[in-house]
Order: structure tokens, then sequence, then C-alpha cells
């Protein structure tokens, strides 16, 4: 497991299922002999390389893209100069309207950097198979550490989008932290509740009110 910031090693050895969670990893490179799988093994756990004491948001996540070139190990962001998919897309449109802030480039790692810990409940996928690797073990291992955020964490704004994001809503202590839910920015959804649902702006209006630095869409 590469990009591991040391403040997520006790919290990982303490993973009641640690020795799947190395299988599966195993698994996974073994397939990569013979199969496309997204992202690059070194960008696997890349989101851990923000240590936990420095997350402000959580930002939550399916699985990673599946088409070549996209999927860099943070939920949502994609490598520069990479055409922006398209629920990236409507999560710019929502900024521009809720903030006001243009951007182009695909690449939200200047937020992850920030503290927005951009994860996905599934760390892979073959290419061009979405949801390809769901139910392999993955989602139990993120489950335990959307749990650990809020235990060890204080003041956490937890955005989620989508049904598959709202079920995770019981890991959540909503008396030490925020939660923000709406529709996913998926073509299918965004008309449903995602756009207009100003996320960007309930996030620092919280981030401020708690005596935390605001973050610069």
């Amino acid at each position: 497991m590469n990009i591991i910031n040391k403040s997520w090693e006790e919290i990982f050895k303490n993973y009641s299922e640690y020795d799947e969670l190395i299988k599966l990893n195993n698994d996974i490179e073994k397939q990569r002999e013979t199969k496309i799988i997204f992202p690059k093994k070194n960008e696997v756990y890349k989101v851990f390389s923000l240590p936990i004491d420095k997350i402000k948001v959580v930002i939550l996540g399916q699985d990673p893209y599946h088409k070549k070139g996209q999927a860099m190990g943070l939920s949502f962001s994609v490598n520069e100069n990479i055409p922006l998919p398209k629920s990236l897309i409507n999560i710019y449109k929502e900024l521009y309207s809720d903030v006001g802030i243009k951007r182009e480039n695909g690449s939200l790692i200047d937020w992850f950097k920030q503290g927005v810990f951009l994860l996905n409940t599934v760390l892979t996928v073959e290419q061009a198979q979405p949801a390809s690797h769901r139910n392999l073990g993955y989602e139990n291992f993120t489950d335990y550490i959307i749990s650990e955020i809020s235990k060890r964490c204080e003041n956490i704004v937890f955005i989620l989008w989508g049904g598959y994001a709202k079920k995770k809503i019981p890991l959540i202590n909503q008396k030490k932290h925020l939660i923000i839910q709406s529709a996913h920015p998926s073509p299918l959804s965004a008309y449903r509740g995602f756009f207009g649902s100003k996320p960007f702006s309930k996030t620092n209006e919280y981030l401020k009110r708690v005596g935390k630095k605001e973050i610069i869409w």
C-alpha cells in the first residue's frame, strides 16, 4: 500500500479485516498482469497521503473513473489535461452558480491539499467496466475509514451526493459533524436536487462558524 501518511498507520492496522485487505490488494495486483486496472498501483491509496488531522471536508464518491487516463486516486478528480467527465462538469456548473468560481482543469489536487478528503468507497476498477470491483471488500474498509474520521475528528463537513453516499449517514456522528446531502451530480440525477444545493458555500459557512480556514474552491 503506497502513499499512506503515518497518521493512518495505526488506523489501518486496527482494521478488523486488515489481512483480507492485504489479500485483496494482492489479488488486484495479480489481475494487472492480464487486465487494465485504474488507478495506477501507486495511486490506489493516494487519498491517505492527507494526514487525518488535516481533514476538513469529506467528499464521497463511488468507484474510480473507468476510462483511460482519468482515475488518479481521488474521487471525482482527473489528471490534468484530461477532458472533464460529465459528473465533474456538473460539479463545476454548481460551483460557479454557488460561489462564482470557474474551473477548467479537472484535477482537484488543490482541494485535497486544503483538507478535502476525496474518498471513493471502492478503490479500483477495470477499464471500461464500471463498478467491476464492487463487493470485493473495499466497501467494508472505507466504511471503517468513514467511521474512524467521524470518531477521531471534530467539525468535519461530509458531502454526500446520491443515494449510495447517503447510505453512509449512520457511520457519521451528526452531533459533531455537518452532513450536506443532495442528488448525485451525474447527468441522470443532477437536475433532481444537485443543482442549486449550494454545497460549497454551505461548507465554508460551517467551517467559518467553527473557526476553521475556509476552502478556496
